[in-house]
């Protein structure tokens, strides 16, 4: 019996001393321009709207403008002509390193993977 109580007291004790991480929210907007006649299978990821929206969880800021930056990246050049990607963390507006809000403005292959069509 004894031995049940001091192991309770130590997992308490450990929960309690060990430091939490404060994981807030990341909204990560999305807006596509599709090539000429390709908007639905280019709007399809946001279940046929040119706009939404998908939330991750993020620890910072930070990681939130590093998830909206790697959504920038566009694989579908002959679909999705260019992307405006926005995000903010906890409902707060962030914006990319050159102070946009639009994170696609310094993505770095910008101008190999957008206006292909």
């Amino acid at each position: 019996m004894k031995l049940n109580k001091w192991m309770s007291v130590v997992a308490l004790i450990g929960f309690f001393s060990v430091g939490h991480v404060y994981a807030g929210t990341c909204e990560v907007q999305y807006t596509r321009t599709a090539c000429p006649g390709k908007e639905a299978i280019s709007y399809k990821k946001c279940d046929g709207e040119q706009s939404c929206s998908k939330f991750k969880e993020a620890a910072s800021a930070e990681e939130c403008g590093q998830m909206a930056m790697k959504s920038c990246s566009n694989k579908r050049y002959s679909i999705t002509q260019s992307k405006v990607i926005n995000a903010l963390f906890d409902e707060a507006e962030i914006t990319s390193v050159s102070g946009s809000d639009d994170f696609c403005v310094d993505y770095e292959n910008k101008t190999t993977e957008f206006n292909q069509c």
